[in-house]
């Protein structure tokens, strides 16, 4: 393995896990709320790349308690947890039988923080002494480092050390020479703290008596201490946040529960991965291994969203552009005008043992980031916005030209400068995911179809939006390039014998002849050629390629093909809402229902109702839900985004500012969708409601709306 293709090897995901998350802090927990250092390790509380907490156990009398229920609770901020005590006996002879002493524990996470309620409530008749016992450890490990890199040497664990009765701390010396610290506060002085991160309380509890213990664990970095918060504070001030951040999404109700219930998970999900910048809102990736911002994700998550909640995409667009790279630097995979792919924190990056403190290896986040732009202006005229990025935007679409076509052949390639980056720079980015039909890696400056799509679209937008400013004579190049292109991507790229576009063309112009889905998300951006996508169509929706549940990454036909498998064989969420999005574009509304409909299956079997990262291409088995991938992150931006795209898909409503028109191409509903209503989405700074309805008799559907603007107009396209 190359030193910094990582790996994601820490299993995690089971049924005995809960995920809590809020900007750059995050818990895994089992389900009685512990973590323990079980199996590889995955679980703690993690503070901007780190692990502060690997160690939490609650005991009852020294005993284990016993589970009976656990839940993260609707608007994904909680987890409320009930324990009760086994069968135990008392010193002086008395027996407390099973099911006597109730435990509730209620945890939250708040940047920087973790917050506990404890709850002991005695149901005897009958006084009773109890012994509560939690016990609190930490190893201050890099989150790479848990995701599998080996590290030569570590830094300096500086023990526990007690405050006073009610407060105590253990920390760590980075070999960056940065001390991180947990602070662990209590409401109630501990009976006890003799062995190091244990504490006891001694609680006498009379007939039907509760007490309550409440503790917060501050995660400092350098003794930058943050703001002191007590559980009911960081309750109500994350309840604040997620007002504010519900509030950029419509409300959606649809006749079928169910699918009700995936669309609000799905939105309590992402309002959960989205956190506070100087710009506004910007997704995170997701839990646990990408809890930061990626320019590629980020950009995605926008698109997918962008009819139903605007004000994301343009909190999107603002934070890229502020961290435009501006100078050459080829150990960040750095150029003037690209795109960020990550910023990371951490030890490890710190110590410069990896690029990723701000990298940018990524060589579609550009093009999307002038594609979003230009669909973000198309849905809101917003061209405040638009003015206040537009230099970011010329300069983007400088580096597609000036850097991004490395050979200058008119196609957009990456090739790794920094020694330590990733190898592969395209969505796809495992080591072994370029390949030629012999299962031959690809070498060289690497030119995907999807990219090529990405740079059409980006020309498109960038010769509308040069109009704008009246650069006539750019825009008329921009969209001479864009035609260029497209015609030859479909000499160049179109492959008979596949019915496919091929993955990629290596470093020397040979085409990797391999049907994947990056030929599904040509789709997506238009550059695909109309009789090529009638083929296409039909080869995606071929039982190599779709699994039942979605569409595979990879043919099984393909000599690399494995269902297990990252990125050579598994079904992505995302891609295949992108994939189904393209469909619907090309008129084939009736095929991306097949990929909604697949989605949708699948969440009734996975819990939550949360599309994770990806899960294993293993074909639909009767009465079996997918097969789950290990170490895949859930929640996941573009995963849960992937619904509001999957409905798109098959409505096909565009909205266009310029033509005040809110325009439905040949929509459709399934069965057991008879009716949506989408409540107060945002449109020219006002509120809309559009309710869509199946008629059973012909399967025709109808659009209503409830909006008090004469300017605008609702268009049906049957």
């Amino acid at each position: 393995m190359e030193k910094h293709n990582i790996t994601t090897d820490a299993s995690y995901v089971d049924d005995r896990t809960h995920v809590l998350n809020h900007r750059d802090t995050f818990g895994i927990m089992n389900r009685s709320g512990d973590i323990l250092p079980l199996g590889k390790e995955i679980h703690g509380i993690y503070h901007k790349d780190t692990r502060f907490v690997n160690q939490l156990r609650l005991r009852l009398n020294q005993q284990l308690p016993v589970l009976l229920s656990s839940n993260i609770k609707e608007a994904n901020e909680i987890l409320s947890v009930d324990l009760t005590n086994p069968t135990h006996f008392l010193p002086d002879g008395r027996q407390i039988e099973q099911g006597s002493i109730h435990v509730h524990r209620s945890q939250l996470v708040r940047n920087g923080k973790f917050h506990e309620k404890i709850e002991v409530k005695n149901y005897l008749n009958e006084t009773m002494p109890i012994n509560l016992t939690l016990h609190f450890n930490g190893d201050f490990k890099d989150i790479f480092e848990i995701r599998g890199m080996q590290r030569d040497h570590r830094g300096s664990d500086l023990g526990h050390e007690t405050i006073d009765d009610h407060t105590f701390v253990f920390s760590n010396k980075g070999l960056d020479g940065i001390i991180r610290k947990c602070k662990i506060a209590f409401t109630l002085p501990f009976s006890e703290f003799q062995t190091p991160g244990k504490v006891d309380f001694d609680l006498s509890l009379a007939p039907k008596e509760l007490k309550c213990i409440e503790y917060s664990c501050h995660f400092i970095v350098d003794e930058a201490d943050s703001i002191k918060e007590s559980y009911w504070d960081s309750r109500s001030a994350n309840a604040n946040d997620l007002d504010r951040s519900n509030d950029y999404f419509p409300v959606i109700n649809t006749s079928n529960e169910q699918f009700t219930h995936w669309i609000n998970r799905s939105k309590a999900d992402l309002v959960s991965l989205m956190a506070d910048t100087p710009t506004g809102k910007y997704p995170y990736a997701g839990v646990p291994w990408y809890n930061t911002a990626f320019g590629r994700d980020g950009i995605i998550t926008a698109l997918q969203t962008l009819w139903v909640a605007p004000r994301l995409s343009r909190d999107v667009l603002l934070f890229l552009a502020d961290q435009q790279a501006t100078t050459l630097d080829e150990s960040i995979d750095a150029e003037p005008g690209k795109i960020l792919h990550e910023i990371r924190g951490g030890e490890m990056v710190s110590m410069d043992e990896l690029p990723f403190k701000k990298y940018y290896g990524t060589v579609d986040a550009t093009p999307l980031f002038v594609m979003l732009a230009g669909e973000y202006y198309k849905r809101t005229g917003d061209l405040k916005t638009i003015k206040r990025i537009w230099n970011q935007i010329e300069k983007a679409l400088d580096w597609i030209d000036r850097y991004g076509d490395i050979d200058q052949d008119g196609y957009v390639e990456y090739q790794a400068k920094s020694k330590n980056g990733l190898t592969n720079q395209g969505w796809k980015d495992s080591h072994d995911s370029i390949f030629h039909a012999n299962g031959q890696l690809a070498e060289g400056s690497i030119a995907l179809c999807e990219v090529q799509g990405y740079v059409y679209s980006a020309k498109r937008h960038g010769a509308m939006l040069s109009k704008l400013f009246g650069q006539n004579e750019r825009s008329s190049e921009l969209e001479t390039d864009a035609i260029r292109l497209k015609e030859q991507f479909n000499r160049d790229f179109w492959d008979d014998t596949l019915n496919s576009y091929v993955l990629a063309l290596d470093g020397n112009k040979n085409p990797c002849r391999v049907k994947s889905s990056n030929a599904g998300q040509v789709l997506f951006t238009g550059i695909a050629d109309q009789e090529k996508a009638d083929k296409l169509v039909k080869t995606l929706l071929g039982s190599d390629m779709f699994s039942g549940w979605g569409l595979r990454t990879l043919s099984s036909d393909e000599i690399r093909y494995n269902p297990m498998s990252y990125h050579n064989g598994s079904v992505w969420p995302h891609d295949v809402a992108l994939v189904a999005d393209g469909m619907g574009k090309y008129g084939y509304q009736e095929q991306a229902l097949q990929l909604l409909t697949g989605l949708f299956d699948a969440s009734l079997f996975i819990n939550l109702q949360r599309l994770p990262e990806l899960f294993c291409g293993f074909g639909k088995r009767s009465g079996e839900g997918p097969t789950a991938y290990p170490v895949a992150c859930s929640p996941q931006a573009w995963s849960v985004a992937a619904v509001y795209l999957l409905l798109k898909s098959i409505l096909q409503i565009n909205i266009d500012h310029s033509q005040k028109e809110i325009c439905f191409f040949k929509p459709v509903l399934p069965e057991y969708l008879k009716r949506i209503v989408i409540k107060n989405m945002e449109l020219d700074g006002q509120k809309v409601t559009i309710e869509v309805i199946r008629h059973d008799k012909n399967n025709m559907v109808g659009v209503n709306w409830n909006f008090d603007n004469p300017n605008w107009k609702l268009k049906i396209i049957k």
